[in-house]
């Protein structure tokens, strides 16, 4: 189960790659064109240049779901085939159009009776589907990519009948979501109704959930209870019409403003912690993936980019971030800092919100961002040092040691004969994939697997995690051996 997770975290790495662009891209065009955001005209060159970058920004934080589709898809099959991603997004397709408002009202007309059950479907297009749909296509993939159907069939033999069985298992999986997915957001509703009388501690309680349910897509569940009139509160729509604490039950702005902290500080604070703790070799590598989405979330409030980082590498480390979410929004919301967000805690929201009759004590910005700045920076350090965590730049699969393994061979067929050879020959080869610096392999007989064979290939060592598992150390040239594995496979 470990490894199955370990694989899904790092394919998720590569649409994650694809999001610090985006960041880049939505922080400058906010910053020349505050209309995209707080609404108005676009007037003049700068605006509309900071409005183009804005929505090309947009094109990949709106379609964050599709990207895991594709990068699920290809990352957890076997051999990375594009087939899969297919498949994958097949899937995809067939879940979010089975379970559209509109399917499921005409299926069920009684769910167009209930306000939660028809916002729940709204929100179907989820990153958790968008994983979902990866993980059934990349499944049926490696499960169907060598069937032999009669030959009446024999066009849909093969790789050509993966996405029709992606088809089928996401049918009978979107019939199972069409009953578990509403109650599933029901009881999040409930929970948001439960916690409105905590307070300052209900906030918190809040916050912490609502940062630890972003990788489901079901945070938006407890958005619409604390931030729209679902169920009389409003705290986001009251708060931009311009209305106080005297007009409403609660302390208007308290279930948004410890979200300013947390982005615009305490996540650079984090990201400088994952610079500093990043492997020898790989700083640089972790402060392109890193810095971008702190700058990000600095300026508009944009966090998928840092979240998507490393959620899934420490899912520990992200358990405490929400965490500090918790703790930081009870402490705002007893200092009596409000401000509010018409899109995300960033500074650009706190600057126009500023202004609004409801918005109390925003200099408080300043001392509690240096304090989540610390606390996230000092609470991270400890955390990925005294655990070992894996964030960016401390992954284990190419440490800088492995870069630098020369084969003493570059005839890459050889080299891989010799280790197929040592490995027991082909039929005790189960599966093949490789990462930056290492082939990994799962085999049959471990009996049959020698070691110094492999060795006198001209490889750096030979690893032995299980019984199934056999990682091979070839360096940088890993690839060119690999492929010539895989024609031998």
């Amino acid at each position: 189960m470990m490894k199955y997770l370990q694989k899904l975290g790092k394919s998720l790495m590569l649409p994650v790659a694809c999001l610090p662009i985006c960041g880049i891209l939505m922080g400058i065009g906010y910053f020349l064109c505050p209309s995209t955001m707080q609404g108005g005209e676009v007037v003049g060159f700068l605006q509309k240049l900071g409005f183009f970058l804005v929505k090309a920004g947009g094109a990949l934080i709106d379609n964050m779901a599709l990207l895991f589709v594709i990068g699920v898809g290809v990352g957890m099959s076997d051999d990375h085939d594009g087939t899969s991603g297919l498949a994958a997004f097949a899937s995809w397709l067939m879940i979010t159009n089975l379970l559209s408002v509109g399917a499921v009202t005409t299926l069920m007309p009684s769910v167009a009776e209930s306000a939660n059950k028809t916002l729940a479907f709204s929100k179907i297009g989820n990153p958790f589907i968008g994983i979902l749909a990866g993980i059934i296509g990349a499944s049926c993939y490696n499960k169907f990519k060598s069937t032999k159907l009669p030959d009446w069939l024999s066009f849909f033999s093969g790789k050509r009948c993966v996405a029709i069985v992606s088809g089928v298992v996401s049918i009978v999986a979107a019939a199972i979501l069409l009953f578990v997915w509403p109650i599933v957001f029901g009881v999040l509703i409930a929970v948001g109704e439960g916690i409105v009388g905590l307070g300052a501690v209900g906030a918190g309680i809040y916050a912490f959930l609502n940062r630890l349910l972003i990788p489901t897509g079901l945070h938006h569940a407890l958005n619409n209870v604390f931030w729209f009139d679902t169920i009389g509160l409003g705290d986001l729509t009251h708060f931009w019409a311009g209305k106080t604490s005297a007009d409403v039950t609660w302390s208007l702005g308290m279930y948004m403003s410890g979200f300013f902290p947390c982005m615009m500080f305490g996540i650079p604070g984090a990201a400088l912690a994952m610079i500093q703790t990043a492997k020898e070799g790989k700083k640089k590598v972790a402060i392109g993936l890193i810095a971008s989405a702190a700058v990000c979330s600095f300026v508009c409030g944009v966090t998928e980019p840092f979240e998507f980082g490393f959620m899934f590498l420490a899912p520990l480390l992200y358990l405490i971030y929400a965490l500090l979410y918790g703790i930081f929004t009870v402490v705002t919301t007893l200092l009596g800092f409000r401000a509010g967000f018409s899109f995300s805690a960033g500074a650009t929201d706190l600057l126009f919100s500023a202004s609004l009759p409801a918005a109390q004590n925003t200099w408080m910005i300043i001392p509690l961002g240096i304090a989540a700045f610390a606390v996230f920076y000092l609470v991270f350090r400890f955390a990925i040092v005294k655990f070992d965590l894996k964030t960016p730049g401390r992954e284990d699969d190419d440490v800088e040691a492995e870069k630098k393994v020369v084969l003493s061979n570059d005839n890459y067929t050889q080299v891989a004969s010799i280790i197929l050879e040592g490995l027991g020959g082909k039929g005790n080869v189960a599966s093949l994939d490789n990462c930056i610096t290492r082939l990994r392999l799962e085999i049959k007989d471990y009996t049959k697997v020698d070691e110094k064979k492999i060795k006198s290939a001209g490889v750096a060592g030979v690893m032995r995690p299980s019984k199934s598992a056999v990682q091979v150390i070839v360096g940088t040239k890993v690839q060119f051996v690999a492929d010539e594995m895989k024609k031998m496979l």
